[in-house]
């Protein structure tokens, strides 16, 4: 082998020597890699919201056939099959990203039903040969359709596989289930929202194309965490909204109550979004060993899988609760911040979006899968409809038909000799040959016919969907209702407009004592204000469903289903701004209420107030004098088995007095025809119920503005899971319906469509306003004039009316 003199390497390899700038090529290589780990692994897909790694997961147990109806698999079995087929890194990476799909704490709506130890905030997950795993309900939606040429199928790593480019995602993940992750250069961080606001804000966008980020906020006010907690201060949240970058502070849901009979403590039901209970109580140990917070004497962690999240920080009788919290608050994680960062790839690039691109990729999304569905439909529907159309000339002529096949040397001149007699086509022949006895029927004949009439008329529906851009998002508005009806639940996460620090310590603070009104929201927030709040564009979150007038050093009564008064010092209910337009910036009512009461309403305690009128859920009607005890907690009805109170306002003599009942009755009658009764009293019969009906609901209407008062009623069925139906919605004026003497049937107010055999929901008022589950607007239909009539489709789940 011949060398070179001056190196003595071998000259043909001093021949390929290739100089390179190595500047270059460490700059050309890392551009490489970091492009690979942005595009193929840290980065979710804007429009399904899902990494690779997640999307092939998805996609291979799809394949495997673990659906929900199916038995779980070994999560070792699902890595390996994930790994060898279509994601060649590590298994570790695999099983860690399958198992946070399968956590609710860390998901909105978990896409992976894990069997085993899948882990919790302060403790790992079993190794996947102890686990086991199948698809979730929600992970069907997001593989649905894929069979039918919905998205792009792109080879895998080694070329043997196909795997989806993006899947055809019914849901809005990205949004619903958020997304982390750490490039080259860039990260992610997306909290999570409710599917509900989400998918009412997607079809807003998709009927308003136009819309503002102020329209779609009234339906997706904030994130929504899996494990509740608060958000305090909305402003990070609008910024974020705004441009894709923002923060918020999260706090722990807590409440103060006697932990024992002499002494009080701080109960921790909730925490921020990814902190564990041991973490916290192990910085609560710290500050307490450091001198930093004093006055706390024992944490206890009484967490059960049936009773929830429950600390209980028992604190010592000389100390201010307040004044401790707001310490646990500053030093522990029972306070935390979370900093969006909406990056995600559009198009294969990486872009910081807002709420309103994040919400317009996802709508587009799906208008693109809807249609190369619908094509994909559409041209099946032909060939089938072509085949069906061959078949019937042969059975019209299958004397000729045979004739012309026995009379045939082979396959191929009997193909010939029908497509040339018959004038079919190629593969309506090759059809007919292969067609078996037992088709050639009058019976057969029949269900060919009925088949291509279907087969037509199914393609000028889809043909319809195609050219009518109408119908193509009307189809996309009615599957994405469906997915909320399915997998939508209640807002668990409370939004509050201030921190509340202006709370803490508020007996050293001195309060003057000037009107003010107490308003109760459909969600469930207490606040106060100079005037009770009020909407007149209707685009607030939240709606009002009782006040009463008080002063700030006064007092109001708290009534609950057990007909017990809770006494409440006005002060210590939060004050709105001046002009504030809802109630978004109030405290849960149940944290000034003890444990496990559910409150109807608020009354005055004022001396001059008017009579209390109550209604029962078994048709009494009572109203009460209002004179009460000085202590914190009293009855004011006595109830008899099984009842219980669902309705509650102050009513003059002059007022009219309506109840609803759940099987869509009607009954209005003079205030006057009701004596007061004393605390202690049953009251009397209200209105006569048939078997199994209840009153859904109470309405006090001033008797100078029964004109002017609306009945809104609300449709459901006693066989669904309340909250998981939307039913049908009328208005109609409450002047339409004659009064009746109590104790009387009453009239009905509402006609039940097909499926439809309950009211779920009732309201008798003046300017009624619908809100969602997670309080979020909701358009009431015009007003029917005809008393017993049916309702309005609705098409949002009504959380309540006020």
């Amino acid at each position: 082998m011949a060398r070179s003199k001056n190196t003595g390497i071998p000259t043909d390899i001093v021949e390929n020597i290739v100089d390179i700038d190595v500047s270059e090529e460490m700059k050309g290589s890392f551009l490489e890699y970091a492009y690979s780990v942005i595009y193929s692994r840290a980065l979710p897909d804007a429009r399904d919201g899902l990494k690779p790694v997640q999307r092939r997961i998805l996609f291979q147990m799809d394949r495997m056939g673990l659906r929900p109806d199916r038995g779980h698999v070994k999560s070792s079995r699902v890595v390996g099959d994930v790994m060898g087929k279509l994601h060649p890194h590590g298994d570790a990476a695999i099983y860690d990203t399958m198992v946070r799909m399968a956590q609710p704490f860390t998901q909105r709506l978990p896409l992976i039903d894990g069997h085993g130890n899948f882990g919790s905030l302060d403790d790992g997950p079993a190794a996947s040969r102890y686990t086991e795993a199948r698809l979730t309900e929600a992970a069907l939606a997001m593989t649905a359709d894929l069979d039918e040429d919905t998205v792009d199928m792109v080879p895998n790593y080694d070329n043997s596989y196909l795997q989806p480019e993006v899947l055809p995602a019914a849901i809005p993940n990205l949004l619903v289930n958020g997304a982390t992750g750490i490039a080259v250069g860039m990260a992610t961080n997306m909290p999570p929202h409710n599917l509900g606001e989400v998918i009412s804000g997607a079809k807003h966008l998709l009927k308003n194309p136009d819309a503002t980020l102020d329209d779609i906020m009234r339906f997706i006010p904030g994130p929504d965490l899996p494990e509740g907690g608060k958000i305090v201060g909305l402003t990070g949240i609008r910024d974020a909204y705004e441009t894709g970058r923002g923060s918020f502070k999260t706090r722990a849901t807590t409440r103060i109550e006697n932990v024992t009979a002499r002494k009080k403590g701080i109960v921790v039901t909730e925490l921020p979004y990814q902190v564990g209970a041991e973490k916290v109580i192990e910085r609560i140990k710290t500050a307490v060993q450091s001198k930093k917070i004093e006055g706390i004497t024992a944490v206890q962690n009484l967490t059960d899988r049936h009773h929830g999240l429950r600390l209980v920080i028992e604190l010592k009788n000389t100390v201010n609760p307040d004044a401790i919290l707001a310490k646990l608050f500053k030093l522990t994680p029972m306070e935390d911040s979370f900093g969006i960062n909406n990056v995600a790839l559009v198009e294969g690039t990486p872009q910081t979006l807002g709420l309103l691109p994040l919400l317009r990729v996802f709508v587009n999304h799906r208008i693109d899968v809807t249609k190369r569905r619908t094509g994909f439909r559409l041209g099946k529907a032909k060939d089938r409809l072509h085949l069906v159309e061959g078949l019937l000339i042969a059975i019209l002529d299958i004397d000729e038909v045979i004739a012309v096949i026995r009379s045939s040397d082979d396959t191929a001149t009997a193909r010939e000799r029908l497509m040339a007699v018959f004038d079919l086509s190629e593969l309506q022949a090759d059809y007919i040959l292969e067609l078996r006895l037992r088709r050639l029927t009058k019976f057969s004949r029949i269900e060919l016919e009925t088949e291509r009439d279907e087969l037509q008329k199914s393609i000028a529906d889809l043909e319809e969907i195609l050219a009518s851009e109408a119908r193509l998002y009307e189809l996309i508005s009615d599957e994405l209702t469906e997915v909320s009806r399915k997998f939508a639940t209640p807002r668990r996460t409370i939004l509050l407009e201030s921190d509340g620090s202006e709370q803490v310590a508020i007996q050293d603070v001195e309060v003057s004592d000037e009107p003010c009104h107490v308003a109760l929201s459909v969600t469930g927030l207490i606040a106060r204000a100079a005037e009770i709040p009020d909407s007149p564009d209707r685009q607030s979150h939240d709606a009002i469903v009782s006040s009463v007038a008080a002063t700030t050093r006064g007092q109001i009564g708290i009534v609950d289903t057990t007909g017990e008064v809770h006494r409440l010092d006005v002060v210590d209910t939060p004050a709105l701004p001046l002009g504030s337009r809802s109630l978004a910036g109030g405290v849960p009512i149940r944290e000034l209420m003890p444990p496990g009461t559910e409150p109807v309403g608020l009354i005055s305690l004022a001396e001059d107030a008017e009579p209390i009128a109550l209604a029962t859920s078994l048709g009494k009607i009572k109203r009460v004098t209002p004179t009460h005890p000085k202590s914190d907690t009293w009855s004011i009805i006595t109830l008899s088995e099984g009842d219980s109170v669902i309705g509650v306002s102050h009513a003059a003599d002059s007022a009219q007095l309506v109840l609803v009942t759940s099987d869509a009755y009607l009954l209005r009658f003079d205030s006057s025809a009701v004596r007061p009764q004393g605390r202690t009293g049953q009251g009397v019969a209200g209105i006569k119920l048939a078997q199994d009906a209840v009153v859904r609901a109470l309405g006090v209407v001033p008797g100078d503005l029964l004109a002017e008062a609306r009945v809104v009623t609300v449709t459901g069925s006693f066989d669904a899971i309340p909250g998981t139906e939307t039913g049908s919605i009328k208005v109609s004026p409450l002047d339409r319906y004659p009064a009746k003497g109590r104790g009387t049937l009453g009239v009905r107010t509402h006609r039940f469509l097909r499926g439809e055999d309950m009211l779920s929901l009732a309201w008798v008022g003046l300017d009624p306003r619908a809100v969602g589950t997670g309080g979020q607007p909701i358009e009431l239909p015009e007003v029917n004039e005809k008393r017993d009539a049916s309702g309005t489709p609705l098409t949002t789940i009504i959380g309540g009316i006020g």
